[in-house]
């Protein structure tokens, strides 16, 4: 029984992880915030002991809160930094493959096609330079590592958008959306179930540390399309549930100011990992209904 070492298990990703993972047969060590918090890791040395015996470790803790991480950069940088080079230096420590997430906010949004993994970053805020130096401490530590870059996510667990809209839509009559940000929707249990594949592939295969299976990843929701987008189709699928259907507006990100800038263009080009793994970007159509199956109506 392969022993997974898992922190952020109360996120999105992280609880659809840790469900999966055990129904497949893993043994899942999932420790809360009061037994691991990242934001105060500074070594790898103190989380050897926690890590010892296990084969795979999966980093789904982070900072997330974007608008919140530029009045507290400290914060976000020692989650988003700070904890994954420690983590990082603990598992090659102990030889233990590290599978890290990261996100399309590493990317300022400029682009005319979707951004390939070996493009530049050029984050726009705290958030994703956090995210940005965390894959760099990554890559730094441990030569035997996997960043998946997602973005948007959602699910039927925790905060996100798909929650948002269904909750404001139950509220108001009319909710204003922003239309000229584009971006892959991505559910939360294919990121998990793309994290899994990757976990099993690295253990069976062991890859020598120059194989093309390690390194930066993208992997997110297809086709690409708008907020605005999003949540029609959202509320497209709620109506047949015979929930409430507000009128949505579109917008521009100028109409709806925030503390962070978030990118224009955040679609990612995902033919790596359908090449190397077999994994092909997720349908987020799909990934909604399987959310409101799981929502009170």
């Amino acid at each position: 029984m392969p022993r997974l070492f898992l922190t952020g298990a109360t996120g999105q990703v992280g609880s659809a992880l840790a469900a999966q993972a055990r129904s497949a047969g893993w043994d899942v060590t999932a420790p809360g915030r009061a037994d691991l918090n990242l934001e105060s890791a500074r070594t790898g040395e103190g989380l050897a002991p926690l890590l010892s015996g296990h084969d795979l470790l999966v980093n789904a803790a982070a900072f997330t809160k974007v608008d919140l991480a530029e009045s507290q950069p400290d914060a976000a940088f020692a989650a988003n930094r700070d904890g994954p080079a420690a983590l990082a230096s603990a598992a090659h420590a102990l030889g233990i493959p590290l599978l890290h997430i990261s996100t399309d906010y590493v990317f300022d949004g400029t682009a005319d096609r979707p951004y390939r993994e070996e493009d530049t970053v050029c984050p726009l805020g705290v958030y994703g330079a956090s995210k940005g130096a965390g894959e760099q401490a990554v890559r730094a530590a441990a030569p035997r590592h996997v960043i998946l870059r997602t973005a948007w996510v959602f699910s039927a667990h925790g905060q996100n958008f798909l929650k948002t809209m269904l909750k404001l839509g139950a509220e108001r009559p009319e909710l204003r959306v922003v239309a000229d940000q584009q971006g892959g929707p991505t559910p939360a249990d294919d990121i998990a179930a793309c994290l899994l594949r990757m976990g099993t592939v690295l253990l069976r295969d062991q890859p020598a540390t120059t194989d093309p299976r390690w390194g930066t990843f993208h992997f997110a929701g297809s086709p690409s399309t708008s907020w605005h987008g999003f949540a029609a189709e959202i509320f497209r699928q709620a109506a047949a549930d015979g929930r409430r259907v507000p009128l949505l507006t579109p917008i521009r990100t100028v109409d709806y100011p925030t503390p962070a800038r978030r990118p224009a263009w955040s679609v990612l080009d995902c033919a790596k990992i359908e090449r190397l793994y077999g994994i092909p970007a997720p349908d987020w159509h799909a990934g909604i209904a399987r959310a409101l199956e799981h929502l009170p109506a």
